[in-house]
């Protein structure tokens, strides 16, 4: 059966972009009449001084988001280049439209093994910043549940429930305790990666799976702010959007580093747009912001082809590939199940299940069920469930040593990773009857498969920062990590030696060998769609219009509808 979700995107282009190096975002036009909101940075985070600059050109401040240190403001067009002339703002960008990036996976990722030892997530609070959760069952019940705080950041909607119905599933995935599916009358268990774990509810996202950059950073804010009242260890972020520029200006990606430095592990989704071949790249370079940010963990999505074993898994072909546009980091930092995963099923009749390909029959989890399809669960696919796997494991890890660090846990869950792939795989959507191939290289599934219990096990330590490498071109069929921009005195955690040098992290035989990336015959070679190698070079990935030169944005304001099958 093929199941599809059609998940809507609002993208906020403009028809007028700003050229070459300036203070205001490329999709932030100063053309034209009337207010725009705007996220402004300055160099501290904003208060009467900066509002009173911001004022003097008529404009006035919604709200001020600390972890960007940026404010929100309603900016008349015209002041829009005054205030990028004065020394003490740092940038301008609008307020970006925000989407979600939407049984067996529990035991793939070997999960199970660490439920079995008592590891279960107990103590870790994840900060859940999607569309709302419902009271559910699995997350406790209303009587005993482990969402712990809830807070809406949606406009003019105070109300924390999920009726987009993403973030109960992505709470599911993470905690969930299967209590809706346990006893003899059960025939399969939906059992989150961290079924001990408590979870704070940040809604972000509206009954269509939109929001803004200003709300996801003001949750952000808020995160970081209850993290010792909750003890939040994790953020899971399974939405995003397009990158419009590098991550050392984007707002959304200082938030992150923010929590980042606060000492909390942000895991994002990578995106669902790895069938786009709409600039000739077959979706590499297609990665979201804010998973374009390297020190982030930006996660990808496999196929558990509904088995346990994971010798038959493949790549997601919709899965999001590298490297990131403008700055070309090395993302995916590694790979999750994501595809047709049963997770919670909001009550609240939310949009995403008023679809009968969403639906889970009872007869699939219960013995001599009744007809019907279930009320607890229900199925999607995308990045946005493969980011939970890894989140859950994230608090699995915390567990079991409070002590680690965002950049230990980044380097163990990529350091444990399984590395064994096949060269490559393919999948026929038989709605559209186009066949997608997919390589396995590093910008398709990272540093590999995540293996939970393999990091839980992970005794490997080390001095540095987690930061996710740039790629290079060198040479033709050949290029080179380079360490991206850094505070001084910073080094990254993995080096030319050791148990962090680039072929234990990455794999010297799956992701770095010869009938691999690197491979004559595979996405480099000269007949593929890297393009005959120059550093030049005006078609496919390498152009100036695709992932290594000028990043530009188309000029409507348009909304889109991407269609994910499940393969």
């Amino acid at each position: 059966m093929n199941y599809k979700l059609i998940i809507p995107i609002l993208l906020v282009l403009t028809s007028s972009l700003i050229a070459g190096p300036s203070k205001i975002s490329p999709d932030l036009s100063v053309l034209g009449a009337g207010n725009v909101n705007v996220i402004i940075r300055f160099s501290v985070i904003p208060g009467a001084h900066e509002n009173n600059k911001v004022k003097s050109v008529g404009g006035s401040l919604t709200r001020v988001l600390r972890s960007a240190r940026a404010g929100l403001y309603s900016v008349p067009r015209a002041g829009l280049l005054r205030l990028a002339a004065d020394s003490e703002v740092q940038y301008l960008s609008p307020d970006r439209g925000m989407r979600a990036k939407l049984e067996y996976a529990e035991p793939t990722t070997n999960a199970n093994l660490a439920f079995a030892q008592g590891i279960i997530g107990n103590g870790i609070t994840v900060a859940v910043i999607d569309s709302g959760i419902t009271a559910h069952d699995d997350l406790g019940g209303s009587a005993a549940s482990r969402i712990l705080f809830a807070q809406s950041f949606v406009s003019g909607d105070t109300t924390t429930d999920d009726a987009y119905g993403h973030g109960t599933h992505v709470a599911g995935i993470i905690a969930g305790n299967a209590t809706d599916s346990s006893g003899s009358q059960y025939t399969n268990t939906f059992r989150g990666i961290a079924p001990g774990a408590n979870l704070v509810n940040l809604r972000v996202l509206d009954e269509n799976g939109q929001g803004s950059d200003s709300e996801v950073i003001a949750a952000i804010d808020e995160a970081v702010a209850l993290q010792s009242i909750y003890n939040i260890r994790v953020i899971n972020l399974s939405l995003g959007r397009a990158v419009y520029e590098s991550y050392l200006l984007d707002p959304l990606c200082i938030a992150v580093e923010t929590a980042y430095q606060a000492g909390i592990t942000v895991v994002v989704a990578a995106g669902n747009e790895g069938r786009d071949n709409s600039v000739g790249n077959y979706g590499y370079g297609t990665i979201a912001a804010p998973g374009n940010d390297p020190y982030v963990i930006t996660v990808g999505a496999m196929k558990d082809n509904g088995t346990i074993d994971r010798s038959d898994d493949t790549i997601a072909s919709y899965s999001s590939k590298g490297p990131t546009p403008v700055d070309q980091i090395v993302k995916p930092d590694l790979v999750a199940p994501g595809n047709l995963i049963i997770s919670a099923l909001s009550s609240d009749n939310p949009t995403l299940a008023q679809t009968s390909s969403t639906a889970v029959p009872l007869s699939f989890y219960e013995s001599a069920a009744p007809a019907g399809n279930s009320a607890s669960y229900y199925q999607l696919s995308g990045t946005s469930m493969a980011s939970p796997m890894v989140s859950g494991t994230v608090a699995l890890m915390l567990q079991n040593d409070p002590t680690l660090t965002p950049d230990i846990i980044k380097a163990r869950l990529m350091l444990t990773a399984s590395k064994t792939f096949p060269a490559s795989s393919s999948v026929t959507d038989p709605a559209s009857g186009i066949t997608y191939v997919s390589y396995y290289d590093v910008f398709t599934v990272g540093a590999g498969y995540l293996d939970s219990w393999a990091a839980l096990n992970s005794t490997a330590t080390g001095g540095g920062v987690a930061i996710s490498p740039s790629v290079v071109p060198v040479a033709q069929g050949q290029a080179q990590f380079v360490s991206p921009v850094m505070p001084a005195g910073e080094t990254a955690i993995w080096g030319s030696t050791s148990i962090w040098g680039s072929t234990s992290i990455w794999g010297s035989t799956s992701i770095w060998g010869s009938t691999s990336i690197w491979g004559s015959t595979a996405i480099w070679g000269s007949t593929s769609i890297w393009g005959s190698w120059s550093p030049s070079a005006q078609s496919a990935i390498w152009g100036s219009s695709a992932i290594w030169g000028s990043n530009t944005a188309s000029d409507d304001a348009q909304s889109v509808a991407i269609a994910l099958h499940g393969e």
